[in-house]
């Protein structure tokens, strides 16, 4: 999942039109011990330590999107011990793939729900203090799965996966939220994707640890489940030392001295007047605009197409089958005929991080909506290769190399265009006023598709066999379609030039002449910014 996953998985790159700009690049010739230059910044420990705790939480929440695969047949057969247990029988099939779905789709509900919060909590909390306290939700949750087979409970496992997905809700979007407020202008393209990367990297040591022969054993499987605690341990003990968001400390809570204490610690520089002083610059702004309600995105013609667009793009994600992968990756593979099932699925899980890590230098070089279309083309045409292989196994035996090579090139263009890019077009679709709520639609969007896939695909699968991959191909060439007519390139441009492109869309001459007139302009609103801030 976007995984992405999930309701505010917001990698901001340098061109995404948020106004943040309160680093100034170190022209110290000497710098003092704990200082280092990365891409041109000075870059304290303070700071690398702020980021790395920030995305503990994304890696929990990949960790909790991959940590159901692996041990389900292990925790199918506990359900039947505990029905058994209770009742004396063995348990339905249907009830028992009822129980099975709703434990992997019930995640999704938390993550749903609580995605709403986000923006409320942050503001009532402040940054820091919320991922503190969104870490209970992680410890419950882990808890609760981790002694689903000593109490003899699926139901215990159930509201785990419920509870534990409330936390990924809120931590999909107070990350990216905390490393893009305190980050400088140039690495916050890269610092952006690392909650992506962490994620992917979270399936990983998940399938990793699930191996039979690790954690994914009869008797070990629980110790699986609530070891989901550890990063959140580690965060917990590691965020007292970090700053509060000093945006949010300043423009929030017009706390000036903390806001001033958090960006010396940040930077290093004892004088940071010029950083408030942009900041007051970027609250102007903000002030300027008015707040959007989720009511009036719909309503308003302004933000009617940019919001279907986000929602669409959110779609393209989920439906594109890429967490029916991960989710049953290992059933799939086994009915593919490959021997060894769960390392197939790890091979997945490498090709993921590795693709996460090309899509990093490709995100700032290709415009988004390029990149977006060559990953739908990409997985439409390794969905119906699937197709082919899985049909014709039985008789072609050697189909099961040719199903395993599909999938991992499913999830490599995943990783290229569907999994990074929706999200950076929701913050460059909307500015500050309507940005929230676009945010909080496109989660629920996200989330909700989600739900649809986990809850849904096993009967699906059970129904149409090895054909089910031609309603992801059928979905996947829909979203292609729909992005070469009507999504635009945002990449570089501003909200003006970006308006046009909406307003004059039935006039293509007239959108040409809009944009070629627009040329001229500053590309982003942190060029506007630093126009405003040199006069």
């Amino acid at each position: 999942m976007t995984v992405n996953s999930g309701a505010g998985s917001l990698a901001l790159s340098q061109d995404a039109p948020v106004i943040n700009r309160y680093w100034v690049p170190g022209a110290a010739k000497v710098m003092p011990a704990g200082f280092q230059q990365l891409g041109g910044e000075t870059v304290t420990g303070t700071f690398v330590l702020s980021v790395f705790t920030a995305v503990l939480g994304s890696l929990t929440f990949g960790y909790n999107i991959g940590v159901i695969n692996a041990p389900q047949k292990m925790i199918e057969q506990d359900y039947n011990s505990t029905w058994m247990h209770r009742y004396g029988e063995h348990i339905p099939a249907g009830t028992l793939t009822s129980l099975w779905s709703l434990s992997v789709a019930i995640f999704s509900i938390g993550g749903m729900l609580s995605s709403f919060c986000v923006g409320f909590v942050s503001e009532w909390l402040g940054r820091r203090k919320a991922m503190l306290i969104n870490n209970l939700f992680a410890f419950i949750g882990g808890g609760m799965m981790g002694l689903s087979k000593l109490c003899h409970s699926f139901e215990l496992m159930i509201m785990g996966r419920f509870i534990i997905g409330a936390y990924c809700g809120l931590a999909s979007g107070l990350t990216p939220m905390y490393v893009g407020e305190i980050a400088p202008t140039s690495l916050r393209g890269a610092l952006g994707t690392l909650h992506q990367l962490a994620i992917v990297t979270g399936i990983l040591i998940a399938q990793v640890l699930g191996l039979e022969v690790l954690l994914g054993g009869e008797d070990l499987w629980p110790v699986l489940m609530g070891i989901t605690i550890l990063p959140t341990v580690l965060q917990m003990g590691l965020l007292p030392f970090c700053p509060e968001s000093p945006r949010f400390l300043y423009i929030v809570r017009c706390q000036e001295v903390l806001a001033k204490r958090g960006l010396r610690r940040l930077t290093g520089k004892h004088e940071v007047s010029d950083m408030l002083a942009e900041m007051k610059e970027e609250k102007r702004k903000m002030e300027m605009e008015r707040k959007v309600s989720i009511l009036e995105l719909f309503r308003s013609p302004l933000y009617r197409q940019p919001i279907i667009i986000s929602i669409l793009l959110q779609l393209s994600q989920q439906l594109s089958g890429i967490n029916a992968i991960f989710y049953y990756s290992t059933s799939i593979f086994m009915k593919a005929g490959v021997q060894s099932p769960v390392y197939a699925t790890i091979g997945a899980g490498v090709v993921n991080c590795a693709f996460t890590v090309v899509s990093l230098f490709l995100i700032e070089r290709m415009g988004r909506r390029t990149l977006h279309m060559l990953g739908l083309a990409g997985m439409c045409i390794c969905a119906v290769i699937m197709t082919t292989a899985l049909a014709l196994l039985e008789s072609v035996p050697w189909m099961s190399y040719i199903s395993m090579l599909s999938i991992f090139g499913f999830v490599a263009f995943f990783e290229i265009g569907p999994g990074p890019i929706p999200w950076f077009f929701v913050a460059e679709l909307f500015s500050q006023g309507p940005r929230p709520a676009a945010m909080a639609v496109a989660g629920f969007s996200n989330w909700t598709a989600n739900f649809i896939i986990g809850m849904g695909f096993q009967y699906i699968a059970d129904l149409c066999g090895p054909y089910v991959f031609l309603i992801f191909a059928a979905l996947l060439l829909f979203f292609l379609i729909f992005t070469f007519f009507r999504v635009p390139e945002t990449r570089g441009k501003t909200f003006d030039q970006i308006a046009a492109n909406f307003h004059h869309h039935s006039a293509g001459g007239m959108m040409d002449m809009d944009l070629d007139m627009d040329l001229d302009k500053p590309s982003t609103e942190l060029d506007y910014l630093g126009d405003d801030s040199n006069n």
